[in-house]
Order: structure tokens, then sequence, then C-alpha cells
């Protein structure tokens, strides 16, 4: 037996649970993971509530992240006491994910445990550090370089904006912060944002084309947002995006695109091809700093997760919330 959150089909709705759960229980898969922590991701707020239906049978376990050790495998690159982590591929959605003690996945999965990181430090990097990596590298391969200009990150005071920032002005780049949380500033300038700006100024419908602000930006948002960023963005700029906090519309035109050659580049975190998936926690590894990502973390017992789902759909969770599935 172990404890996992199983999210259910009620007659109101979704409904999440701690329950015991037994080892039979587990999908199919051919390696089986102890977890010793996990994450509560914007997305898994989603998978929880229901707010979007994610989910494509029931009962699941949420949780689109895990770390922990091997405890059995079939596959050729795994065995038993190995450190793996894992993020995507549908976990929490179409197969049982990472907020329980247990977990049997696909080998093909699996990222080794990066030597650096403690299995708690990359579940505070977790898939919204893994998926700021993504953007970060993204704006390397268009060419933006510190001297280029500032880069502006939406959603900074959440789990990918967080990361973002403290990864951006480690490489050198001057980052402005756009939050709805002023209260938040001396975190956010802690983690290495030099400038911070009220996002209620990018949230309502602007005018196609505006004053050339960006050298590049890192969006959380999407809608109106990532359409006033995209207005903004200086000649030859790009904007990776990662999210939809605000919306899944873009009613956006076409003139900054032509007029100042801009990038638009979709950022995937669920299925990245693995060489990807390495170079990112590789890059995570080495840029990171772990005085910065300790800044950022909340942990909590499995049996609070349920209740911080409206929280982190209200933005009111601060950096990354890091789950011991143990307690």
């Amino acid at each position: 037996m172990f404890n996992a959150i199983l999210v259910d089909k009620g007659e109101g709705g979704y409904v999440a649970s701690l329950a015991a759960v037994e080892d039979a229980r587990l999908p199919e898969g051919d390696v089986t993971v102890r977890i010793t922590y996990s994450t509560v991701n914007y997305k898994d707020g989603l998978l929880m509530t229901g707010r979007i239906p994610l989910i494509s049978h029931f009962p699941m376990v949420p949780g689109i992240d895990f770390a922990g050790t091997v405890e059995a495998s079939d596959h050729p690159d795994w065995k038993p006491g190995d450190a793996v982590l894992v993020n995507g591929y549908g976990l929490g959605e179409r197969h049982w994910g990472g907020l329980a003690q247990r977990a049997r996945v696909k080998g093909d999965w699996l990222v080794p445990l990066p030597a650096a990181f403690t299995p708690r430090q990359a579940m505070a990097v977790g898939t919204a550090g893994y998926a700021a990596m993504l953007c970060v590298m993204t704006l390397e391969r268009h060419g933006i370089e510190p001297a280029d200009g500032d880069i502006l990150v939406t959603g900074a005071s959440g789990g990918v904006g967080s990361i973002a920032i403290a990864l951006l002005s480690g490489l050198g780049y001057r980052v402005v912060a756009a939050t709805g949380r002023p209260q938040e500033a001396d975190y956010l300038k802690a983690l290495g944002a030099a400038e911070l700006i009220d996002r209620a100024t990018l949230a309502s419908p602007g005018e196609p084309m505006q004053a050339e602000r960006w050298a590049g930006a890192i969006d959380t948002a999407g809608s109106h947002t990532l359409v006033n960023v995209a207005a903004q963005v200086r000649y030859g700029g790009a904007i990776a995006a990662t999210g939809l906090a605000q919306g899944l519309d873009l009613p956006a035109t076409v003139l900054p695109f032509i007029l100042r050659n801009l990038a638009l580049y979709g950022v995937d975190s669920v299925n990245a091809p693995m060489a990807l998936r390495r170079e990112a926690w590789s890059r995570l590894a080495r840029d990171l700093d772990a005085a910065r990502l300790e800044s950022m973390v909340r942990e909590i017992r499995l049996s609070e997760v349920i209740g911080m789902a409206p929280e982190i759909l209200a933005g009111r969770v601060r950096g990354r919330l890091v789950v011991d599935v143990g307690n």
C-alpha cells in the first residue's frame, strides 16, 4: 500500500482525495519508483479542480513531475537504487503522476538525477524550472545576448517566472519582472529582477504596435498579456511563450511580427525530446544558484496538497511548492 492523491469524477465535477492505494493498481510501465519529492504546479491545480478537463480516465493520480529512487526495473537503462526524475509525458493526465509515494512509468521517460541536485532540489526546480530553462535556451538560440537589452518575464512571482528571473540574471541579462503582487518586490529583486512593472499594464487590450521596450520576453500568461508583450518587443526580438495563466486566447494582429521581424516561440515541456531534456537539466545544474532556488521553496506534506490547488490557480502561491510525499 502507498498514499496518493486520487482525482475522481463526481456529480458535481472533479473530486480529489488522499487515499491508501494498493500496489496492484499501479499502471503499466517497466520501472517502479519510490517517490521522495514531488511538486504542485499550476497545471496540477487545473488537474485537481477540473478547471480545464484534461484528465483522460479516472481515478487519476495528479502530479506532473517527481523525483525518487528506482525500486524495480525491466528497462536496460535503469536498476534498483538509481536516482531519477521525470516530468511531462502526460503524467497526471493520461498516466498516474507524482503526487503519490510510488509510481510506475516507462523507463524511456526518466532522466538521471543531476549530481548537483538532491531530490528535494530537483523538485524545487521541477517542471516549472525545466520549462524556464527551455525558455532561456530558446532566447539564446534566437541570438539574444545580455548586451541586447532588457528581458521581460511575466508571471514573475510564479514558479516559471521566479526561476526564469534567477537564471537570466545569473547569466548576465537585465530582467524586468511583471507582477500583480507588489508586496513581492523584495523577493523578486533578491532573485535578480532589476525592475518591476505592474502586470495590469499588460492585461487589457492595447494597440497592436507600441513603444519598443524589450530585447526578448518569457511569457506565462497568454491572452492580452502576450499580445501586449509582442507589441513592445524590439525589432528582431523574440518571445518564449509557455503558459496560459490569463487565458488560451491570442487576440493579436500580425503587425509586430511583420513590421518588427518578431519571433514567437511556443515552448513545450511535456513532449520535448530526451536530448533537449537532458541538456536543460544539465544547464539547470550549472546555471541555477542554489541559494536563490532555496529562497523560492515552500515545503508541504502530501495531506496539504489538495488545499493548495485553488491557491495556485488564484495566483496566491509564490515560487515553488515542494511536496514531501512521505508526510
